[in-house]
């Protein structure tokens, strides 16, 4: 993030002095927008169909707290001794893992919300780069810098995609709930701090290309572009 911030602020103190020629194109990789797409489809998708087997699993468990609940209930007094006991320690396992299922729902459901914002992300960005490369109020050159920032917040996105899925596939290892949690925490925070960073820089890029208007009248025109209100 600090390379972005650098570009990001070398971009902003240029003032964007350069002449309004576009000589050329700029094109921010195709490559990335397709990795993070990929990506976000793949955990959305992996982490649906671990909840609904969870789902499932709660559902038989509950069930079985149920059933022994009802056969502890119409034993007499006498009865309930050694069976009992016995049927006790069942039902503490079947609660524990009960527990711990809805735990791992939960820590599921955080990792598709921070996937769904991932793909938030996505939209924003394509929908303001479609725009700022049609403005007529920035050059080639100038578009290519605005690219390369784009271009980092991107990869930053995508890196975020693959601590995403080691979350998802660590259930299936020896990591604790705090390292989990932990990582999901981390993947939250990041995914926020680019979506930031995103949303500012869109917005000033619109409020300089306002400026330039200005000057040529056409402010409302620009408005309209960019369907500001």
């Amino acid at each position: 993030m600090k390379k972005i911030q650098k570009v990001l602020i070398a971009l902003l103190c240029c003032g964007f002095t350069l002449l309004p020629t576009r000589e050329s194109n700029a094109i921010v990789p195709a490559g990335i927008l397709e990795v993070i797409k990929a990506g976000v489809k793949k955990v959305i998708k992996a982490v649906d169909l671990r909840i609904q087997r969870l789902q499932n699993k709660t559902i038989w468990l509950q069930n079985a707290q149920k059933a022994i609940e009802n056969a502890m209930a119409k034993l007499k007094l006498e009865e309930i001794t050694e069976w009992t006991e016995r049927q006790k320690t069942l039902y503490q396992e079947y609660f524990e893992e009960l527990n711990k299922v809805k735990s791992i729902i939960a820590y599921y459901q955080k990792v598709r919300d921070i996937s769904k914002k991932q793909a938030r992300l996505l939209e924003a960005y394509q929908k303001a780069w479609n725009l700022l490369k049609k403005d007529k109020h920035f050059t080639a050159e100038e578009l290519h810098t605005m690219s390369k920032v784009y271009e980092g917040m991107l990869s930053q996105s995508a890196k975020n995609i693959d601590q995403l899925l080691v979350i998802v596939n660590s259930f299936q290892t020896q990591m604790s709930d705090a390292k989990r949690l932990e990582l999901i925490e981390q993947a939250d925070k990041q995914i926020d701090i680019v979506f930031y960073d995103l949303i500012k820089f869109n917005r000033r890029n619109i409020r300089l290309s306002l400026m330039r208007a200005k000057a040529q009248h056409d402010v409302e025109a620009v408005k309209r572009f960019y369907n500001l209100q």
